[in-house]
């Protein structure tokens, strides 16, 4: 008895002396009360207590203190939401602020270096040829026709549930309808995620999102990268997904290249893969299949992840507030035509075009509201994206081809709705909906 005893008493002192220990790292050396430097409003104990709620918790922070710190062992954390800090780092002197090595550490098995994670003249070399792309009229008038044709899918999958009287996920139909989207334009794949036909690509999204929302829980996980080497908890998670993933953009991209291969004559230039495999061309030690796989999942995150979050707080807030949902319904109306029935859906769509598009501000205006409540990507602050306006024509798209059709209303109005804390504003858990047809 004595001897367990003994045992029992190393182990909490061994675990008291490192937990003082990890205290101590976190408070020294921090200037804590230094009035130079941002006030502390918090640790690293503090974003694991609100882990939850985390946005919520720092905009409360931020309310009162503009620019603060919270501390973790290694660092301080500055989080500021003073439109002239924000201007100095994004904009005026923005070369002096680079993403460094501690984000590059926790992000660096999803984004690798993608644009989202490289400094210098990888960051310019990829900014300027997505800046291209996103510039070309080829690009828009693909995206434009995938958007409507792939609304036209998710309407009818809509329909075949509300004829039963069903419940349906309204983010998890978007998510697919979105990444369905991206894959062709930017891949030139067809991925039918939405219809339910491909099980590598469900695994894909979920392997996705699952791995986006472990590899958030680093920067508060103080003991990830011991987890990691272990291959414990969620770091071996963390591996199974990112193989998931690795395993599917290695094989797309080794599908584009045999046909790039095939048709050396008849190269296809619609989508953004083809074109980064001829810059790969050109300089092939530097553009390996490793890089091209970290583009691929960035733009696939800057793709579905954002437009899909959106477009989900979008009808949650629609569903909340009838009248604006009407409203929008009518400008559709006014602008496009009524159309009702699942016969019509795809004349519906077709007379969705550009010019139709820039008459919609009431729904522009109901978009960027619910952009202001739920951000896509809650942290980094105001910036210009280059994909925004491709952004904005597909949520246009899907939305005015769900509300011509449908009237839309929460499941169980009771059911609290938030988020998930994660890099971009996923809804936590689902977002039960009920779809009525419309009739006139």
């Amino acid at each position: 008895m004595g001897f367990f005893l003994i045992i029992f008493t190393s182990i909490l002192m061994f675990l008291f002396l490192t937990l003082s220990l990890f205290i101590l790292k976190i408070f020294t050396g921090k200037s804590i009360r230094d009035p130079n430097y941002p006030p502390v409003k918090g640790t690293v104990f503090h974003m694991f207590l609100y882990f939850n709620r985390l946005y919520d918790y720092q905009t409360e922070v931020a309310k009162t203190h503009s620019t603060f710190r919270l501390l973790v062992p290694d660092h301080s954390e500055v989080y500021t939401a003073d439109t002239r800090n924000i201007e100095h780092v994004l904009k005026t002197n923005f070369a002096s602020y680079s993403k460094g090595a501690f984000t590059q550490s926790i992000l660096s098995d999803i984004f690798g270096q993608g644009i989202f994670l490289v400094d210098g003249e990888k960051w310019k070399q990829q900014r300027k040829l997505a800046s291209f792309e996103f510039s070309t009229r080829v690009l828009r008038d693909v995206s434009c026709s995938v958007f409507r044709r792939n609304a036209a899918k998710l309407v009818r999958v809509v329909f075949g549930i509300s004829s039963s009287g069903g419940v349906f996920d309204m983010q998890d139909l978007l998510m697919r309808c979105t990444l369905d989207s991206i894959f062709k334009v930017g891949f030139g794949i067809e991925l039918h995620c939405l219809e339910g036909s491909s099980q590598e690509g469900t695994a894909f999204m979920k392997a996705f999102d699952e791995s986006t929302a472990l590899t958030y829980f680093r920067y508060i996980d103080p003991f990830w990268k011991l987890k990691r080497i272990f291959n414990l908890g969620s770091e071996a998670s963390l591996k199974k997904y990112v193989k998931v993933m690795d395993d599917f953009v290695n094989q797309v991209i080794s599908s584009k290249r045999r046909l790039q291969e095939e048709q050396k004559d008849v190269i296809d230039k619609e989508d953004i893969l083809s074109r980064f495999l001829l810059e790969s061309a050109k300089n092939p030690e530097e553009m390996n299949d490793k890089y091209l796989r970290d583009i691929i999942l960035s733009f696939m995150f800057a793709g579905k992840d954002t437009s899909a979050n959106t477009l989900s707080w979008f009808f949650y807030m629609l569903s909340k507030n009838p009248l604006i949902q009407e409203k929008v319904v009518q400008e559709v109306r006014d602008v496009v035509g009524n159309q009702v029935g699942e016969a019509k859906v795809d004349e519906f769509v077709e007379n969705i075009t550009e010019e139709t598009l820039e008459r919609m501000h009431y729904l522009h205006a109901a978009l960027t509201e619910t952009l202001r409540l739920y951000p896509a990507v809650p942290i980094a602050g105001p910036r210009i994206c280059l994909g925004k306006d491709f952004a904005y024509r597909q949520m246009k798209i899907v939305a005015m081809a769900l509300l011509s059709f449908f009237r839309f209303k929460l499941a169980d109005e009771t059911k609290p709705v938030t988020y998930r804390t994660m890099f971009t504003l996923h809804i936590d858990g689902s977002l039960p909906m009920i779809a009525v047809p419309r009739t006139t």
